[in-house]
């Protein structure tokens, strides 16, 4: 060939050569420098890279969608500590818990000497329609032995529940009855009610205890008011004690029902969150009706919303513990796996410009976890001095109270926990489960009995006829806790109430327990107390009262600019399952 021929090939053969190192180069690239691409791609896009290069260049075989699924809670982990991952194997009961039904049986069930014991079976449910009865303990299900060390409530919850129109065969042993007895159950949508209780608890005033705020929260407690009103009803207590929250949509609706039109209820904003406001309309069926709300170191979110503008209105007046300090609202977002995130996106704010939420580093913050002890610790729950207000977090409800954010809803009347009659040998017979186990014992032998009577006041009556605290302590004794003569006097009262109130629970149900137990209330008899003697609306501070205040305001402005300066030495920074 001559040397004129072979230049002809030479721009074909560069240009081939190009393409090879290109093609070496990406092959090259995507192989063995999976963290530099992370890099180059930016901080968005290393998970992926990362999650690439272990799927590709891992010693060991991974399971990436466990990797995944390990990794998730702990990301959002470091957000803060409402933000979470949702397993979409759980996401149906979390969100059943708050939309008013699920599908299942119809019984309420404890589980007890490794077996399934039906403690009621709800009226007009499935288990009820083929026979079901209180007391049956169930042995089978689908023909395959359900008992066993192995049997849990999440176990037994996820087994007798189930779609709608789907059927369970269940196998029980009844008291009185040599065979096992079969029953053929249609599962079918069992309601949950999120009012435990509304009656009238005084000739002229009603209490209503609210659990959570569902998706049905506000249709009951309309038919709640109804039918208190139908009594003759004067003044309401609304007790959201241990009330962790819920649809904040649900608590803004309620709070309508209470103030005048034009008041503002809640805002809420966030970085990508424009601000968003609600304010009553004006229809509620309560306006002018003296109100009461509880609240404890367990109410959280949506009850601090409701909470929140009734005392920063001025509407009613606020009793108990400070609450718990949630003020981050959550919106859930859902992935085509069936698993879902709740991802904090704004903070929501009570009608003065307060934010209630406590103080937290981020979702791994252990000291947040331990509040509650701390506060315990720090004697929050017996005396109202203990509790540490951020006094930079001062705002003023519309007459003008003083009213604090930084750390949960303060109640305008506090009442401490009440210790009186706790013993060593109460707290380890509580601890050991033994009271409840004797409860639900005692019930199911003397179940034909008790079933006679409605109303806790002649069961209770009965109850104390019959010695039953004599035969909590030899069950107890039995059970390898120690006769402890002393401590056992000191403790008889709270004792016996433990005993009663979980017969009544077992016998009667809720409301009729929550009725009982509210008797020796110390919380309830406050807010009546103050029904009765018509001071459930707040009243503006006095002149006396708004001159210290403006005092107090000046001293910590000072304070503060001598902590700027240095010239204040003492400033310091505050330091039963159903299926």
């Amino acid at each position: 060939m001559s040397p004129k021929s072979s230049n002809r090939f030479i721009p074909l053969i560069i240009a081939v050569s190009v393409v090879i190192g290109i093609l070496i180069g990406t092959f090259y690239a995507q192989h063995f420098a999976g963290n530099r691409l992370g890099i180059i791609n930016g901080s968005s896009n290393k998970l992926n890279a990362l999650l690439r290069v272990i799927d590709d260049q891992y010693v060991d075989t991974v399971d990436m969608a466990d990797l995944v699924e390990k990794a998730m809670p702990q990301i959002l982990a470091e957000l803060d500590p409402h933000s979470v991952y949702i397993p979409a194997q759980n996401l149906e009961q979390v969100n059943q818990e708050l939309e008013g039904s699920f599908s299942g049986i119809g019984i309420q069930f404890t589980i007890q000497d490794d077996t399934v014991h039906v403690n009621r079976v709800i009226k007009g449910g499935p288990s009820e329609k083929v026979g079901l009865m209180a007391g049956d303990r169930i042995v089978k299900v689908n023909d395959s032995l359900f008992v066993g060390k192995t049997l849990t409530n999440e176990k037994a919850m996820r087994t007798l529940k189930g779609p709608k129109d789907s059927e369970v065969k269940v196998s029980v042993k009844r008291m009185g009855e040599p065979e096992l007895l079969d029953f053929s159950i249609v599962r079918g949508d069992i309601p949950q009610n999120s009012i435990n209780a509304a009656y009238m608890i005084s000739d002229d005033f009603g209490y209503v205890q609210i659990s959570k705020f569902a998706r049905t929260t506000h249709i009951e407690l309309l038919n709640a008011i109804a039918q208190l009103l139908h009594k003759q009803c004067k003044g309401l207590i609304i007790d959201l004690r241990d009330n962790t929250g819920g649809f904040m949509e649900a608590a803004i609706r309620m709070v309508n029902e209470f103030l005048p039109e034009g008041q503002l209820i809640v805002y809420a904003e966030g970085r990508k969150f424009p601000r968003t406001q609600d304010y009553a309309n004006g229809t509620g069926s309560c306006q002018r009706m003296p109100l009461v709300v509880l609240v404890d170191e367990g109410s959280a979110s949506a009850s601090e919303i409701f909470a929140g503008a009734i005392q920063d209105n001025d509407r009613g007046i606020i009793v108990g513990r400070r609450s718990f300090g949630k003020g981050l609202v959550q919106q859930p977002i859902d992935f085509s796996d069936g698993s879902a995130i709740r991802l904090t996106v704004a903070r929501y704010h009570t009608p003065s410009g307060r934010c209630i939420q406590r103080p937290y580093a981020n979702g791994n913050d252990s000291q947040y976890d331990r509040d509650w002890l701390t506060r315990y610790e720090h004697g929050e729950f017996f005396s109202k001095d203990s509790i540490k207000l951020n006094e930079n977090e001062l705002f003023k409800t519309t007459l003008g109270r003083p009213v604090y954010g930084g750390g949960g809803i303060m109640p305008d009347v506090f009442v401490p926990q009440d210790t009186t009659g706790v013993s060593s040998y109460l707290i380890e017979a509580s601890n050991r489960g033994l009271i409840i186990r004797f409860s639900f014992h005692y019930s199911d032998n003397h179940r034909d009995k008790l079933s006679a009577f409605e109303q806790y006041e002649p069961l209770l009556k009965h109850l104390k006829g019959q010695n039953v605290l004599e035969q909590f302590i030899r069950y107890a004794e039995g059970k390898g806790l120690k006769r402890r003569n002393l401590l056992i006097q000191k403790s008889r009262k709270l004792i016996e109430r433990h005993v009663y109130g979980n017969i009544i629970y077992n016998m009667l149900g809720q409301e009729e327990y929550i009725r009982y137990i509210n008797t020796e209330d110390a919380t309830v008899k406050k807010a009546l107390e103050i029904l009765e003697k018509g001071e459930a609306f707040p009243t503006a501070p006095s002149i006396i009262e708004e001159k210290e205040d403006e005092q107090a305001d000046q001293k910590r402005t000072a304070q503060a600019d001598g902590c700027v300066k240095g010239h204040v030495p003492e400033c310091r920074t505050a330091d039963y399952a159903l299926c």
